[in-house]
């Protein structure tokens, strides 16, 4: 059949929205589970190049208004990648585009560069100068199919020297052209997000049946922009071959309740906050009033009298008393370098892990340990109680940003560096979980959630998230201790729900559920909108953030007008 499009016969394709759960695949299965369909036929690739097409139009109508006169260049590499980028150049200049052919092998797929030739696609007699030409304004859109997801490792040289002039054009947003990627940024690695070499960053990445390792997984995360994902009608590899899963925010927010007239404070969840110091004396603030603005039934609070005072004039609810908590939060703000603030918190920990071994549950409780967030200042304490013997649980949550994780890594296996953590975090992740047993929030863009559960052997979907973490105006102090506290309020509420009957807290999911309420807190407070913050927003401080939680509450939980 004829379409608008042009003269490439095709069915319908399906694009999947990327909030609803997602699952990313290892490309060699994808590849596999394709294979008996794709053989012996053209046809998913030009299914394929109509997809991109489709998503090429879009990025051009945004920046230039229309298509017709507008300079597109296509970076070609081998095999059906190169061939996707070929073919959906061929269907835009049957628009009236500009197309322009960098091609980086010896060995295109000859079919498809005989019809983009057909169609007008002109083959850049000098590859790298029509790169510099694209970079310096003679291009509107660059679509990347240099690799597929069969590739490993960094780009060859030849494809280096052709990124390296639209790499140096600028950052995404500032430089003169969008960038669309056929599955994924080349030079990314598919699998394990890691990036090795030169990589140029896209505005929109097309995938095509399913997500892979490196949509989910930073640093590649960060280069893929935004993602679709587009149905060919190819299957979908087994479930033993996932890699890493994005929960939907429906799905998360099944997990808030709303109260009913039979609840009082104890059912909605007490938590028990060990915060602050002489040093740090806002972080408790900042987590006691992110706890009390996610609707916890009560914020117990342990800390320097100065701290207390400074809370209760902020929340004069957070009652300065123990008592039996359903979830803790130890480490915000506190100084592991000053000799008293470090023995409390290091017999809150002593506590905790006890607690978590089933030793002092309090009567009545549901069996099992109490939650625990281990945070900042108590995690190089937790390292010295390790070291001597000590073993968490899937209970005790652990929530490293990547010099932190390093120093763990450190203290308890050998020397790591926090540019090593950010160049694999997923792998670093389940180290901390292999040598902890806690379940580990990695902080990052995206936040990774790693469970006890993939401690060994390669991990599956159920065993690594990896979760939205908000706009990059989080980036602020006591952003961290904010959500410190959201994470203490849905593990108390959740622990609350399993004492009456309900589901037993899964730590991994209620972790994710207290990311994605700072994200979206983080979204409402700056006005940030859209995926890759297509409306930038503005800047925020962390205190803002604790005053937007209810209304995140609300979207996340589906009860927002």
């Amino acid at each position: 059949m004829r379409d608008s499009m042009g003269d490439v016969s095709t069915t319908s394709t399906v694009t999947a929205p990327t909030l609803r759960p997602d699952t990313a695949y290892r490309a060699g299965a994808v590849a596999e589970a394709e294979r008996r369909l794709t053989a012996a036929t053209d046809r998913y690739m030009h299914h394929a190049a109509h997809a991109l097409a489709l998503a090429a139009v879009r990025e051009l109508r945004a920046t230039a208004g229309r298509t017709r006169g507008r300079g597109v260049l296509l970076l070609v590499g081998g095999g059906h990648n190169g061939g996707d980028a070929l073919l959906a150049g061929a269907l835009l200049a049957r628009r009236g585009c500009d197309v322009t052919a960098a091609v980086a092998t010896g060995r295109p797929h000859a079919a498809a560069l005989e019809e983009a030739r057909r169609a007008g696609v002109r083959s850049a007699a000098s590859p790298p100068a029509a790169c510099e030409h694209a970079a310096a304004g003679g291009a509107d859109l660059v679509i990347d199919g240099l690799t597929g997801i069969g590739a490993t490792g960094p780009l060859r040289p030849t494809a280096v020297e052709l990124v390296a002039p639209l790499i140096a054009a600028g950052r995404r947003g500032a430089r003169g052209f969008r960038v669309l990627a056929v599955d994924v940024p080349s030079g990314t690695g598919v699998d394990d997000g890691t990036v090795s070499g030169p990589v140029l960053r896209a505005d929109l990445s097309v995938t095509f049946t399913c997500l892979k390792g490196a949509h989910l997984l930073a640093p590649a995360a960060g280069a893929c922009g935004r993602v679709e994902v587009v149905d060919l009608g190819l299957p979908v590899p087994a479930a033993s071959d996932a890699l890493v899963r994005r929960p939907d925010d429906a799905g998360l927010g099944r997990l808030l309740r709303i109260p009913d007239d039979e609840d009082h404070k104890y059912t909605r969840g007490v938590v028990g906050l060990r915060s602050g110091s002489r040093s740090y004396p806002g972080a408790a603030v900042l987590a006691a009033s992110a706890a009390v603005r996610c609707g916890v039934g009560m914020v117990r609070l342990s800390a320097p009298r100065r701290v207390e005072d400074l809370v209760l004039a902020r929340r004069p609810e957070v009652v300065p008393a123990s008592g039996r908590c359903q979830a803790l939060v130890i480490g915000p703000g506190t100084d592991p370098a000053d000799p008293e603030c470090a023995a409390q918190i290091d017999a809150a920990l002593g506590r905790a892990l006890e607690v978590g071994r089933g030793r002092s549950g309090a009567p009545g409780a549901a069996p099992g340990p109490v939650p625990a967030v281990i945070d900042a200042g108590a995690l190089p304490l937790l390292a010295e109680r390790l070291r001597a013997g000590a073993r968490c649980s899937a209970g005790h949550v652990l929530t490293p940003h990547a010099g932190e994780a390093a120093a763990l890594l450190s203290a308890l296996e050998g020397s790591v560096t926090r540019a090593e953590v950010e160049a694999a975090p997923a792998a670093r992740a389940r180290d901390l979980v292999r040598l902890t047993g806690a379940t580990v929030l990695l902080k990052g863009s995206p936040a990774l959630i790693a469970s006890a559960r993939c401690s060994d052997g390669p991990p599956v979907a159920a065993d690594l998230l990896s979760v939205d973490s908000g706009p990059g105006w989080l980036a602020t102090a006591g952003s961290g201790d904010v959500l410190a506290g959201i994470l203490g309020a849905v593990l108390a509420a959740g622990r609350a729900d399993e004492e009456r009957g309900g589901r037993a807290v899964d730590s991994s999911a209620f972790t994710a559920l207290a990311v994605r309420l700072h994200a979206v807190a983080a979204e409402l407070a700056s006005g940030c909108v859209g995926p890759a913050g297509r409306v930038p927003g503005r800047p925020l401080a962390a205190l803002d953030l604790t005053d937007r939680l209810p209304h995140a509450c609300a979207v996340v939980g589906g009860w927002a007008a």
